[in-house]
């Protein structure tokens, strides 16, 4: 397996994961990933470098991920927040960066009591979608857009 180097992003609110309403969204906190994608990738977790990126604003995902186009950046596991619902700005900066992403929630969103978090706007420019599995939904992201990247390799 070739190596990557895959970013995390986290949109608004998600800088306190482990600690923000844990009811929804458990105890765990990102430090726990590299163990998570250890258990599931093994010995291929090492060929993943993953960056980190949290932001509660708007420009700033978009900036960055932007950037993902010129910085070695392989692929993106997106959890965008509240964004994910709402915003166009990001929908079309996916659209066109043209990186392979994979949208992340820690919550099952379609099982969400309001009507708005059931729908994204981001979906239609991600490659596949992983939500209702806490933490670890960052970790089958994670996985999942290794093997799509490696099969694009091939």
């Amino acid at each position: 397996m070739k190596s990557f180097n895959i970013l995390i992003m986290n949109g608004p609110n998600l800088g306190h994961l482990g600690k923000r309403q844990p009811e929804i969204y458990g105890t765990q906190g990102m430090d726990n990933l590299p163990a998570m994608l250890k258990q599931l990738m093994g010995d291929n977790a090492g060929r993943v470098t993953l960056q980190h990126f949290q932001s509660n604003s708007e420009g700033a995902l978009i900036d960055r991920l932007e950037a993902t186009r010129a910085d070695g950046t392989s692929g993106v596991v997106l959890n965008a927040g509240a964004y994910t619902h709402t915003s166009l700005a990001l929908a079309d900066c996916l659209a066109w960066i043209k990186i392979p992403c994979v949208e992340a929630h820690i919550s099952n969103v379609l099982a969400r009591s309001e009507q708005l978090r059931q729908r994204s706007l981001i979906g239609r420019h991600v490659i596949g979608v992983v939500a209702g599995f806490g933490l670890m939904s960052y970790a089958l992201g994670v996985q999942a857009l290794a093997m799509h990247l490696q099969e694009r390799e091939e």
